[in-house]
C-alpha cells in the first residue's frame, strides 16, 4: 500500500457551546502523562496532528502504550517513529511492516477482530486516552467518526479521556459511527486531507485466480472483500453479476466500479437488506466522495460486521 499525507492549517472552532473545548493539538496532547495507554484511530482514519503531536512530546512521555488496530508500513502512519518511542500494541500486523518496526512492538493480541470492543468496555484493556479523528457535528451536535468506526468507536465510548481532530475532510458516513460532540472532552480543529491507501495492482496470475473465482459466485450471493490482490481483483469479475450483497470489513475504491455497474443491490440479504455493510475504509480521496452521506454504506463497530453468528446468517 502506498500512503500520502499532506500538511494543514489550523481553524478557529465555531461551533456552538463548543468554544471551552477546543485546543490546539499540542495543548490537548499535553494532557497525556506518562505511564498511560493511548489509543490511536484506525488506518485512514488516523488524526495524523495528534500523533505528530504526540510525537513531539515523545522525550517526556515514559512508559507509555500505544494501543492501534493495524500496524501498517507506509511511512506516512509513523508507526516506524511511534515504535522507536512507545510500546506499540497492535491488534493486527499488516503485510510490509519493517522486522525492525516488529522488533519495538510491545506486545500482541491474537484475538478476533469482533472482540477487541469488548476488551475495553469490560476494562480489559482500560484505556487513559482516546486521539480519533471526526467530522464537524452537524446542526445536531453529532460527529461521524467517518472512515473508521471498526474498534474506534469503542476505544471512544471508553477511554477516560477522548480527544478528537475535528476535520472538515472527513466525509460523513451513515451508520453507528456518530458520537455526540459533548461525549469528547478536547476538539483540535482541522482541515487536511486523510491519508490516502492505493492498494497495489494484481498480477496476471492472480487476476486469472479471480477470474475463477467468480465464476463460484452465484447472483444474489452476499461478498466479502479483503485488502489482498486476489480478492481486489475480484471486484472486476464480478460487475456482469446481479443482485449480489457485501459484507464485509474494510471498503476500498474497487468496489466504486461494481456498484456503479449496477452489480450491488443488497436485495437478497437477510441481513441489512439494500445496505452495504462495513468497518472502515482503506481508500483514496475519490472513495471518501463517494461515501460521504451516501446512503447505500452503513458502518457498524467490529463486534457486529465480524461476529461469527451474524456472518453466519
Amino acid at each position: 500500500m502506498n500512503i500520502e499525507h499532506q500538511g494543514h492549517d489550523d481553524l478557529p472552532g465555531p461551533w456552538p457551546g463548543c468554544q471551552g473545548m477546543i485546543a490546539s493539538a499540542e495543548e490537548a496532547v499535553g494532557r497525556i502523562h506518562a505511564g498511560q495507554r493511548v489509543f490511536i484511530g484506525t488506518g485512514c482514519g488516523q488524526p495524523q496532528a495528534l500523533v505528530n503531536a504526540l510525537l513531539k512530546r515523545a522525550g517526556e512521555l515514559e512508559d507509555v502504550e500505544i494501543i492501534h488496530l493495524v500496524t501498517l508500513s507506509e511511512p506516512a502512519c509513523r508507526h516506524r517513529e511511534l515504535a522507536q518511542h512507545f510500546r506499540l500494541r497492535p491488534f493486527f500486523i499488516a503485510d510490509g511492516v519493517e522486522t525492525a518496526t516488529r522488533s519495538r512492538l510491545s506486545d500482541y493480541t491474537p484475538i478476533l477482530f469482533s472482540d477487541v470492543p469488548e476488551l475495553f468496555r469490560f476494562g480489559h484493556l482500560p484505556i487513559d486516552v482516546a486521539l480519533i479523528q471526526v467530522t464537524e457535528p452537524d446542526e445536531h451536535g453529532l460527529c461521524s467518526l467517518g472512515v473508521s468506526v471498526d474498534v474506534t468507536r469503542s476505544a471512544a465510548e471508553n477511554a477516560t479521556l477522548v480527544i478528537a481532530q475535528v476535520n472538515r475532510q472527513m466525509p460523513w458516513t451513515l451508520g453507528e459511527g456518530l458520537i455526540r460532540v459533548q461525549d469528547l472532552d478536547v476538539l483540535v480543529p482541522c482541515d487536511e486531507p486523510l491519508l490516502e491507501t492505493a492498494l497495489p495492482d494484481p498480477g496476471d496470475t492472480q487476476c486469472r485466480i479471480a477470474e475463477y473465482m467468480a465464476a463460484l459466485i452465484p447472483d444474489g450471493a452476499t461478498v466479502q472483500f479483503g485488502v489482498h490482490p486476489i480478492p481486489q481483483a475480484l471486484l472486476g469479475f464480478l460487475k456482469d453479476k446481479h443482485d449480489l450483497g457485501i459484507h464485509t470489513e474494510v471498503v476500498s475504491d474497487g468496489i466504486i466500479e461494481l456498484l456503479e455497474a449496477g452489480a450491488v443491490t443488497g436485495a437478497r440479504k437477510s441481513n441489512d437488506r439494500g445496505k452495504i455493510v462495513c468497518s472502515l475504509c482503506l481508500g483514496t480521496k475519490r472513495l471518501y466522495s463517494y461515501l460521504n452521506k451516501n446512503p447505500a454504506f452503513c458502518f457498524r463497530s467490529a463486534e457486529y460486521v465480524s461476529d461469527p453468528a451474524v456472518v453466519s446468517r
